[in-house]
């Protein structure tokens, strides 16, 4: 059984997001949080599996609630359930740990499906602001890069490629940017996965968020 933990305000939403949970023969609702601060103790409390968080609550909100449980270990996996999100949230929300997001007004089963992708080691994310992430990244990697990619056993070319998946460019584009085949992208991108233990390339992208890589912007 998948236990979820809810955080948002509003106690008749909550109650509609739990019926809709707990319909899933697979799934329970093991606890509730009005705002940030309530959520993060109870994750540690009771260490779910995923965490719906809103980021629009009263007080603490949801990114105060991904600051303090950064670093808790407790292995629960956080889907942003919000009603707006901000470039400038998302990506601070993706580099404290969120998995993804969900609009409150996307339909139920996208809600469910986004939650099994996320329970399934997924990121879940629009391709639109995966495409946008670069633009809004690359001023403060720039200013404050993270890791170099040499710590990651990245080549210059691989870290290359690392930047364009964020672009969202696809393999060809990659390649006549780079001069190099569609099919040599590919196989780099096979090498960067290993190397960095992802499988998709929009969890490259989040990796490359999270980690702060320093990334180009190809000509």
């Amino acid at each position: 059984m998948t236990r979820i933990l809810l955080a948002d305000d509003h106690p008749i939403f909550r109650d509609g997001l739990k019926r809709l949970l707990e319909n899933e023969r697979d799934f329970t609702v093991c606890g509730e949080a009005e705002d940030g601060g309530e959520a993060a103790r109870k994750v540690r409390q009771l260490k779910p599996d995923l965490l719906l968080l809103d980021l629009s609550m009263p007080g603490a909100g949801g990114l105060d609630a991904l600051r303090e449980r950064t670093g808790a270990e407790t292995g629960t996996r956080v889907l942003l359930l919000t009603a707006a999100i901000e470039q400038e949230e998302l990506v601070s929300a993706l580099q404290l740990g969120a998995r993804g997001v969900v609009l409150k007004d996307s339909p139920a089963a996208v809600l469910l499906k986004a939650v099994r992708g996320v329970l399934g080691g997924e990121i879940w994310i629009g391709r639109d602001r995966v495409a946008n992430l670069i633009d809004a990244l690359r001023p403060s990697m720039t200013r404050n890069a993270g890791h170099p990619a040499a710590e990651y056993g990245l080549t210059e070319r691989e870290l290359l490629i690392v930047s364009g998946v964020v672009a969202a460019f696809s393999n060809k584009e990659i390649g006549t940017r780079l001069g190099i085949t569609e099919k040599t992208v590919k196989t780099h991108l096979t090498n960067i996965f290993d190397k960095l233990g992802v499988s998709t390339r929009t969890e490259l992208a989040m990796f490359a968020v999270r980690n702060r890589l320093p990334l180009a912007e190809l000509s």
